[in-house]
């Protein structure tokens, strides 16, 4: 008889217990429900069951278990009842609290936190060299003094590769009374700077080609937004990308770039950026600074906005935030409220569109309202002037030659090192030339 070959078997799905915490004098964009909620539904995107949640609100987290000790015993008991295997905390855990929460909680029972779930994430969707190089960074940054139950947080890796996060299982012969422990973290700290290195390397080239795309005088739009805004659909829309679109939060991480025509027949680069989320991991932000770069030397910003979802404003804050952080809240910004369509009649209240500036309603689905953008993106960038004073040192020689053939010179003053240039610039130059501001810009049509 020919031999019977086994079927293959899925893995068990995970069943997740959600525990979210509200700190007394920490503000969050999000109320504790709501921030539980789409915890929930990173969760579903990292493929795990929810199988139930409980709350709490604390004047300090406690320096043991983040939680009172009433609370954990509360927990351990739900989790027995709902036969859940991981407890995910909606907050960031120190090292010493996940292991204190795991000793108390049992042995079979992995306790993580939203950043660990939003690790997870990235390492399935990341489908670039460059994307699986950032989140195996991040995820090796996470872990390192995480480093006591050998690999079990965590269990998916960013992608390909024998160097990939949890290899270290076959590190050679260690040093005399070396523990299996400090033999890991020596490699982890070896791989980072391994990984730091090759993404230096990345960062080199992105920089090279921007440099490329400036002397093409092409404007460079980024879009922007919270995760699962719509920014790949409206990618698609305006250029035929064929990005891939889900309705799940960070279907794609890996940026694109696409040439889109403007009404006036002016050509511009548009480039589809990760998505934004509250609280994004500090890990990951240092991880992405390659593609987060191309952000913050865009000459505008399109930050689409889901505007059905119940917290669109408090999303919007969100990114605003996350801009400031990395450099980019000087860049000129429109706001596209995206998913009209989704809307009852297809419109959007007075009152709501004057909370965002400069606001377009939108539908990236139905092509509805993209004819407004486009044309505002081509007044913003080729027909709006900003007044500016700008110091130029005179190494500087071709954005003193640029502001000579593009702006508007009212008085320009030369020094021994440089030309103090008064004037105006297009709105498409002003990223270019905000580290030499001498005064903020204000806008003027």
């Amino acid at each position: 008889m020919p031999k019977r070959i086994p079927e293959p078997t899925t893995p068990p799905v995970e069943r997740a217990f959600l525990v979210g915490i509200e700190v007394k004098n920490q503000p969050s964009l999000l109320s504790l429900e709501d921030s539980l909620g789409e915890l929930a539904l990173l969760c579903e995107t990292a493929g795990l069951e929810v199988v139930g949640e409980t709350k709490q609100r604390l004047d300090a987290p406690h320096p043991n278990t983040f939680i009172g000790s009433g609370k954990v015993e509360e927990i351990r008991l739900l989790v027995e009842e709902t036969l859940a295997n991981v407890v995910i905390f909606d907050a960031d855990l120190a090292p010493n609290h996940q292991r204190e929460l795991e000793e108390k909680l049992g042995e079979h029972v992995r306790v993580l936190d939203r950043t660990a779930v939003i690790l997870d994430i990235f390492a399935q969707h990341a489908n670039t060299r460059e994307g699986i190089l950032q989140v195996e960074l991040a995820q090796y940054e996470y872990r390192l003094p995480r480093l006591t139950r050998a690999w079990t947080h965590l269990a998916r890796q960013a992608g390909g590769g024998g160097g990939r996060a949890g290899s270290v299982g076959g590190v050679g012969l260690r040093g005399p009374g070396e523990t299996q422990l400090e033999v890991d973290r020596r490699e982890i700290h070896r791989r980072i700077t391994a990984l730091k290195r090759e993404l230096e390397n990345v960062r080199a080239h992105r920089s090279r080609h921007r440099a490329q795309r400036r002397r093409t005088q092409i404007p460079v739009i980024a879009l922007v937004g919270y995760t699962n805004a719509g920014k790949s659909t409206l990618l698609n829309r305006l250029s035929n990308a064929g990005v891939y679109v889900a309705d799940q939060l960070f279907a794609t991480l890996d940026p694109t770039t696409r040439r889109v025509e403007l009404p006036g027949g002016h050509w511009v680069l548009m480039t589809d950026t990760v998505g934004f989320i509250q609280k994004l991991p500090t890990q990951l932000i240092a991880a992405f600074r390659a593609t987060l770069e191309e952000i913050a030397e865009a000459d505008l910003l399109i930050h689409v906005v889901d505007a059905t979802h119940p917290n669109a404003h408090s999303q919007w804050q969100a990114v605003n935030t996350t801009l400031k952080e990395i450099n980019a809240g000087h860049i000129p910004v429109l706001t596209a409220l995206n998913k009209i369509d989704r809307l009852p009649g297809e419109e959007i209240s007075q009152p709501k569109l004057v909370e965002y500036e400069d606001a377009i309603p939108v539908s990236a689905m139905t092509g509805k309202g993209i004819a407004d953008l486009l044309g505002s993106i081509e007044r913003e960038l080729f027909e709006t002037y900003v007044p500016v004073t700008v110091y130029l040192p005179f190494q500087e020689g071709q954005l003193i030659s640029l502001f000579h053939e593009q702006g508007k010179i009212e008085t320009s003053e030369h020094t021994r090192t440089g030309v103090t240039i008064q004037g105006s610039l297009p709105g498409r130059l002003i990223a270019r030339y905000q580290p030499f501001f001498e005064h903020p810009a204000t806008l003027e049509d």
